[in-house]
Order: structure tokens, then C-alpha cells, then sequence
């Protein structure tokens, strides 16, 4: 994945959450997280030298308040911010690009699994048609219809694990989960049962 922040800008991006108000270091990591929907998640080596070369500018002063060290911006700080405010603007623009490139990231990886499923459940369906009982299975069918019974819940159990497992490591890295796409993945589950019931009754 690309660099969220180019070169000289999450200098600029850390004066202006200071210009909205004193932080700690910590509160700065977990606004800069939250800002990028979860796509830049920053270690205190990245944020600490980086706050210490804006105060050593005097763009910033910092105080200890009991263990916390807290940031403020100056009016040097201000002004600068101020003065590159289009700057700040394209800054803004890229992070929403980058939380929408995940989201769809997401949902792709969502559809693909969507269309898998089916996939297996039409071709389960399709060898159900064709099968044609020997043996014990002339006198009980419903031998046939456990085994095609035991193939759906390994489908379903695939893929819910597949999904499981690329939605956990996707917000485990810092990745935003939107709300839409919880909802797109709900709906597309509500809606393959539904065609699954309506097979079966059919």
C-alpha cells in the first residue's frame, strides 16, 4: 500500500490536529488513525521526533502534565497552518481517497466470496439432479440428501471462515471496516437464503 501521508505532509497534517487544540502524544497517534478511517496507524518513533523538531522550529511548546506530555501549537505554528491551508485541503482529499480505496478493497474481497458460494452451492444443486442412487440409497434417499447436507455446511463453513479471517486481519492492520460494507455483506447473505429456501421448496 502506498504512503498515506507524502513527504512534508504529516508534518503539516500534526500542526493542524494541534492547531485544533492542545494532545498528548497518544491522543495524537489515535486522531491520526481515526482521521484515516484506520489506514495509518503511527508508532510513537514516527510521531515523538517529529514533534520535537516542530517545537525545536517553535511551532510548537510541549508541558508535562502529571505523566503525559502535552503539545500546544504556537502562533508560529498557527500562522504556518494558516498559510498553507490549500495544502491541508489536498491533504484531506488524499486520506478520503485512501479510506475509500480500502473500502473497496473490502468489498471486492466480499463479492468475490459471494459469488464462490454460489458457485458451490448451484454445483452441490446440479450433482444433487444428476446423482442417481445404487445400492442402498435406492431404498433410503435420504443417505444422498445427508451427504449433500454435510457439502453445504462445509461450503458454508469455508466461507464463513475465509471471510472471517480476511475481515479480522484486514481490521487487525488498521483497517476501516464501513458500516456499508457490514450492510452489503448482510444483505448479500439475507438474499442468497432466500434463493436457497426458495430452491428448496421449489
Amino acid at each position: 500500500m502506498a504512503p498515506v501521508f507524502s513527504h512534508g505532509d504529516l508534518r503539516l497534517y500534526l500542526l493542524n490536529l494541534l492547531d485544533e487544540g492542545p494532545r498528548h502524544g497518544y491522543d495524537i497517534m489515535q486522531a491520526l488513525s481515526d482521521r484515516t478511517g484506520g489506514t495509518y496507524t503511527p508508532s510513537a518513533g514516527t510521531i515523538y521526533p517529529r514533534l520535537a523538531k516542530l517545537e525545536e522550529e517553535g511551532l510548537v511548546t510541549k508541558t508535562v502534565d502529571g505523566r503525559k506530555t502535552v503539545y500546544a501549537i504556537t502562533e508560529a505554528g498557527h500562522a504556518e497552518v494558516q498559510a498553507r491551508a490549500g495544502e491541508l485541503e489536498g491533504i484531506e482529499a488524499g486520506l478520503a481517497d485512501s479510506v475509500r480505496l480500502i473500502a473497496d478493497e473490502v468489498r471486492g474481497s466480499v463479492r468475490e466470496a459471494m459469488k464462490s458460494l454460489r458457485a458451490d452451492l448451484a454445483a452441490a444443486s446440479r450433482e444433487e439432479r444428476a446423482a442417481t442412487p445404487q445400492g442402498p440409497q435406492e431404498d433410503d434417499p435420504r443417505v444422498l440428501a445427508r451427504e449433500q447436507l454435510q457439502r453445504a455446511d462445509a461450503a458454508v463453513n469455508e466461507f464463513r471462515a475465509r471471510v472471517r479471517s480476511d475481515l479480522r486481519t484486514h481490521v487487525a492492520r488498521g483497517g476501516d471496516l464501513a458500516a456499508t460494507v457490514v450492510d452489503e455483506l448482510a444483505g448479500e447473505l439475507d438474499r442468497i437464503a432466500r434463493d436457497v429456501t426458495r430452491a428448496l421448496r421449489g
